[in-house]
This record gives C-alpha cells, sequence and structure tokens, in this order.
C-alpha cells in the first residue's frame, strides 16, 4: 500500500510541551489532506503516516498540499509491507524512481530492534537484491538515488529519496501577528517566513482608491490565497489611506511624506491587530532598500506602533527575496504592473535620515487622530 510519510522537524527538541505542537501540526495536515479523500493519520517516532483509506484517495494531490504544512522537515511517498526482507524486497521492485535511475545505494533504519539484521545488514542484501534483478550500478559516495528501508514498529517502508519538507513549526503555535502586506514581492515573504516560525497571519493592505485600482485590490487578494494554501484560512482588512494620503500630500513637507504614511500605517495596524488579539506586525522592510529603509527612517517609523515590528527580511537582498518569492509561488502575481499606495506622491527628496521631534512637529499640522479613527470605521473584510 502506498502512503506518505512525514518526518517532523524542530518539534521533536521540544520538551514537555512537544504534544501541544504534534496536535497543532496533525490538525493542520488533516485540513490540508481533507480534500484530497479519507487519510488515517498516525504519529510515531518523530514521524506523521497518513494512510489512505479509501480507493477514491489522490495520493498525489495529497503529496503535492503535504510538502506546504509547516513542521514537517522531509516527505515522501512510500510504500508500507510486512516487516520481512522478501517483501521489503518486492516493494523496492515497485518504486518508480528506479527505472530512471543511473545508480542507486541503499539506506536502512533499523527502529525496531526485533527485526533479525541489522542496519548495515539489510542495506547489503536489499542493495545486492536489486543490482541482481534491476542490473542498476551501486554507488555509495554519490548515487543517483537512494532507496531508503526503514523498519519500525508497526510495519516497514520503503521509499525514494524524500523530498524537502516546509520546516519550521505549525502556524499558530507562537501567536498570532498582523502582516503589512502590499502587492509587492517582499511582504508576502516576509508574512512566510513568520508563518515559518509558527505566527498565524492577520493580513492588512492599504490602497487609497481611486488612485489605485481594484485590481491592485485583487492582486493583494490573489498574493493571500497563495499564502493561505502554506498558512491556512485567513481575513484580510482592506483599510483606506486615501483621505490620509490627501492630507499629507496637502499640509506636511514634502520631504516627510513617504515617513508620516508608514508612521499612519503602524497606528492603523496595530489598532486592527490589537482588537483582533495578535501581539506584533510583520513588514517586508529590508535595511537599506528604499529611502524610508535607513536604519534611522526605520526606527522613526517604528516608533508610531503599538506593537512590536518584525522584519524578517532586514538582512536580505533582492535576489534572495525573489528566490523564496518563486519557491512559494507569489513571484509571478507580484511583479504584476499594478500601483501600490506606498508608491504614490513619492517626495522628489525624501528624507533619508528623519529626526523623530521633526517628524511628530509635521503631525501636528493637521489632526492626524480624527482622521486615522474615521478610517478604522470603514475597514473591509476578505476571507481567503
Amino acid at each position: 500500500m502506498e502512503i506518505i510519510l512525514l518526518k517532523m522537524g524542530e518539534m521533536v527538541l521540544k520538551g514537555l510541551n512537544r504534544s501541544r505542537f504534534e496536535a497543532s501540526l496533525l490538525r493542520r495536515l488533516r485540513a490540508v489532506l481533507e480534500p484530497f479523500g479519507p487519510f488515517e493519520l498516525t504519529s510515531r517516532q518523530s514521524a506523521v503516516y497518513a494512510v489512505p483509506t479509501g480507493d477514491k484517495c489522490d495520493v498525489s494531490g495529497a503529496y503535492a498540499a503535504a510538502l506546504k504544512v509547516f513542521g514537517f522537515s522531509a516527505v515522501c511517498r512510500a510504500i508500507r509491507c510486512e516487516k520481512e526482507m522478501e517483501s521489503l524486497k518486492q516493494s523496492a521492485l515497485l518504486l518508480p524512481e528506479l527505472k530512471e535511475a543511473a545508480s542507486f545505494k541503499v539506506e536502512a533504519r533499523r527502529a525496531d530492534k526485533r527485526f533479525p539484521l541489522t542496519s548495515p545488514e539489510i542495506c547489503a542484501e536489499l542493495g545486492g537484491f536489486l543490482h541482481e534483478t534491476l542490473g542498476i550500478p551501486v554507488s555509495v559516495r554519490n548515487p543517483g538515488e537512494i532507496v531508503w528501508a526503514e523498519v519500525r514498529e508497526s510495519a516497514a517502508y520503503i521509499h525514494a529519496r524524500p523530498a524537502e519538507g516546509a520546516g519550521g513549526l505549525p502556524p499558530g503555535t507562537a501567536g498570532s501577528a498582523a502582516l503589512l502586506l502590499s502587492g509587492g514581492i517582499d511582504s508576502p515573504v516576509a508574512g512566510w517566513r513568520m508563518a515559518r516560525r509558527g505566527l498565524s497571519l492577520l493580513p492588512i493592505h492599504f490602497e487609497s482608491y481611486p488612485y489605485t485600482s481594484p485590481e491592485a485590490r485583487e492582486k493583494v487578494i490573489t498574493l493571500a490565497r497563495i499564502l493561505a494554501e502554506w498558512c491556512g484560512r485567513m481575513t484580510v482588512r482592506i483599510i483606506s489611506l486615501t483621505a490620509i494620503q490627501e492630507a499629507i500630500r496637502k499640509e506636511c513637507p514634502e520631504e516627510l511624506a513617504t515617513l508620516l504614511t508608514r508612521r499612519s500605517m503602524c497606528r492603523l495596524a496595530s489598532s486592527v491587530a490589537l482588537r483582533n488579539g495578535a501581539g506584533a506586525l510583520v513588514t517586508g522592510d529590508s535595511l537599506g532598500q528604499v529611502a524610508s529603509q535607513t536604519t534611522e527612517a526605520l526606527a522613526v517609523t517604528e516608533e508610531a506602533a503599538s506593537l512590536p515590528v518584525l522584519r524578517p527580511l532586514v538582512g536580505m537582498d533582492k535576489e534572495e527575496v525573489s528566490r523564496t518569492a518563486r519557491k512559494i509561488g507569489t513571484f509571478e502575481t507580484s511583479i504584476l504592473p499594478y500601483e501600490d499606495c506606498c508608491g504614490l506622491f513619492t517626495p522628489r527628496h525624501p528624507q533619508t535620515k528623519p529626526r523623530l521631534e521633526a517628524v511628530k512637529r509635521a503631525e501636528e499640522l493637521f489632526d492626524f487622530r480624527t482622521l486615522e479613527a474615521e478610517t478604522l470605521k470603514s475597514v473591509t473584510k476578505t476571507d481567503v
């Protein structure tokens, strides 16, 4: 029988609260596999076994979905068989990966010490059988494929080289945070990286209609849907910045416009986050990437927040971020040419080394607080 075998990652290092992490992991995996048919999940020896229980189970679809579940270090399609060498041999012949392999080697793990052969003896006997039967050369140092034989308590399992899992911790095990989700490349990657560390996400998007279009909003909703494949269901909050940005352009020094806008975003996002039990803000800032991301500008911006600001990309360059965006599937959507409110009314000479006192004086030029309170009354929600 073909099953999905998932190896737990850093959760195995948890102490007395490990059971809480495992329970969250199994809930998430169960939800992800549900569209692909009924699977029975069993957790033993730092691994989870997803066993199809009906003829209509889509093992291929379930396997692809399982690769996006945070908490597993490796995922593979495996053949479950009897704990006998003959059964291991015949099962190994069924591995499709061996049909194309130029060379191979066998790795064995004998978790059940009652099995009569040791791990090296399993490797030698199974490897010799496959070499003689299939004629594939053995290469211990640089194999084209690896055949894994695992003898565990309940059964034995044969599988090829496992795929890398999503890693990290299950979403929600580290609390929740509000993600300031723009339509660019950076913020979806920032959200993904923090979700991988166990945070559930509350996406918040700022728009400035009619300066930004409905297509720009839909682009962000699409990005959130892609993130939801990794993070689970989310509710995106949409906040209109039109009135605030127009007031800043009219009343405040041009060189401070971007900083004043970002500070307002922090205050608004903090309010929404606190109302919904989130404990931090997540942004896609990368140090020095633009004028508003110097150390001085970041400090002035963060001062306006009521919650800690997490910046998982702060030390990454654009190429690193783009590679991750391609990996998680957001890159092609992020580069669609729709406008973003952060790019509106950009100063000709933005302040790169702002002083907090000067910025606060600029905020006294009109009643920010009243305008922000009005803005919060019109927040809209979209479930993804």
